[in-house]
């Protein structure tokens, strides 16, 4: 996908040289074997560590209800998304895209950012938080429904289901704009009714859809 709290306490050097938290204000993984600028830059700032350690915690509630396969699978997207995270080195005054609106220009911006989507996508798709679920009906069909369900995590999120397809989205821009973006899907809210963008990677084909609440 093209994403404030208490300062750090006293820094110790850990064996390898690298800034490693003394107190609890350090992230969820050791600094002691951080590698990489985006590792050392979470180790040494005070809101990344934190946005570290809830991720750990989110993920350590998905996983105690993840079993088999699912357990398999989101072991695998945690890697996938670590290996993401720490290519934010990449931001560094380079425009880099969080969703298809959302750009950050800098390693933090990008870090931060995806901390927040990662753990309010967990947050989302495990049900960790409790949804509002609203169904609509599309262009005055009744049979041609999507299904909504809204979190509030941070950024706020919805689980968007249209038959058997299911998508994360994140509110993005100003709050009162109602305007969410996920991958190959974006919707705005206004009150009771959905405007819906849905591209299908099978046909190439972007359903434009106009929903009311049931």
């Amino acid at each position: 996908m093209n994403s404030k709290l208490p300062c750090l306490g006293a820094l110790i050097v850990g064996t390898a040289g690298l800034p490693a938290v003394a107190w609890a204000e350090g992230p969820a993984f050791s600094c002691a074997k951080a590698q990489g600028e985006v590792e050392t830059l979470i180790c040494s700032d005070a809101s990344l560590a934190a946005l570290d350690r809830k991720l750990d915690a989110v993920y350590t509630a998905a996983s105690a209800k993840a079993r088999g396969k699912l357990a398999t699978q989101l072991r695998e997207e945690q890697r996938g998304w670590v290996k993401g995270r720490n290519d934010c080195w990449k931001a560094n005054g380079q425009e880099t895209w969080i969703t298809a609106t959302w750009t950050v220009s800098t390693v933090k911006g990008c870090v931060d950012a995806q901390y927040r989507l990662r753990t309010s996508e967990l947050q989302a798709v495990w049900q960790l938080l409790p949804p509002r679920t609203v169904a609509y009906a599309c262009q005055n069909n009744p049979a041609n429904e999507v299904v909504a369900n809204f979190f509030e995590t941070e950024p706020p999120t919805i689980r968007l289901e249209r038959g058997d397809r299911t998508k994360t989205l994140w509110r993005v821009g100003v709050a009162g704009a109602g305007h969410y973006e996920g991958q190959n899907v974006s919707l705005v809210q206004q009150g009771n009714e959905l405007s819906v963008s849905w591209l299908d990677t099978n046909t190439g084909k972007t359903d434009e859809l106009q929903c009311k609440a049931r």
